[in-house]
């Protein structure tokens, strides 16, 4: 298992529609780069100055959008994954 450090996020892509809403099959080339995930796992969170724990906003399962272009590419076990600072994310949706 991978755990992130600091305020990282590790989080699984959830990838969008294959088909328009005409029945158009959209090929992988045209396809937007996904901005919705879920949460694999998150960092323990960053340190104040005085050396404090700030708590992290997110936890493990919660859906979320993130930016466009947030966080860096990774394989692990061979599943695609995001690993991205707690600050990429734009929200948690309910």
């Amino acid at each position: 298992m991978f755990t992130p450090l600091h305020d990282r996020v590790l989080v699984r892509p959830i990838e969008g529609d294959e088909k328009t809403t005409g029945g158009l099959i959209i090929p992988d080339k045209a396809k937007e780069k996904p901005q919705e995930g879920e949460v694999v796992s998150v960092g323990a969170g960053a340190k104040d100055e005085t050396g404090a724990r700030i708590a992290m906003d997110v936890k493990a399962g919660d859906k979320i959008l993130f930016g466009k272009w947030s966080g860096t590419e990774i394989k692990i076990d061979g599943k695609e994954l995001l690993i991205m600072k707690e600050s990429d994310i734009l929200g948690i949706m309910s």
